[in-house]
């Protein structure tokens, strides 16, 4: 494996959360090394753990529009639910009660759209364009 490789690995191991120590059994690099590397690489270190942790807030549904989606298919099953129903009948009250719980839920999950004008969208293409061929 070319030290490249390894660099590559490391990154990937760190960022879900191994030890040096387990890191440097399994792909053969000192500790020293493998810290250096840390200090190296913090920013990919912690890109690739913000992915990771993104790929888990995911499967959770604690990312905002995977819960807005969730409650929102809620909703709509227990509205269809709604117009099967016989109002007169006792369960449909906790039917309501419970439409009402994810409605508000729903509810707190909106969000509003923000819209970018052509301008502002070449404006900060171009103060980023500037700031990388600065070094900033």
């Amino acid at each position: 494996m070319t030290d490249l490789e390894k660099q590559k690995q490391f990154i990937e191991m760190r960022a879900k959360g191994m030890s040096y120590q387990k890191i440097a059994n399994e792909i053969g690099v000192p500790n020293s090394t493998l810290i250096n590397w840390g200090k190296k690489f913090s920013m990919e270190i912690s890109n690739a753990h913000a992915l990771e942790l993104e790929v888990l807030q995911d499967e959770f549904y604690l990312l905002k529009e995977r819960r807005i989606k969730l409650f929102g298919e809620k909703l709509k099953t227990i509205s269809e639910e709604i117009e099967k129903r016989d109002l007169s009948d006792i369960n449909t009250e906790k039917l309501f009660d419970l439409f009402f719980k994810m409605y508000k839920l729903l509810e707190k999950e909106a969000v509003e759209a923000k819209y970018f004008s052509e301008d502002e969208i070449e404006e900060t293409n171009e103060l980023a364009s500037l700031t990388s061929t600065k070094g900033l």
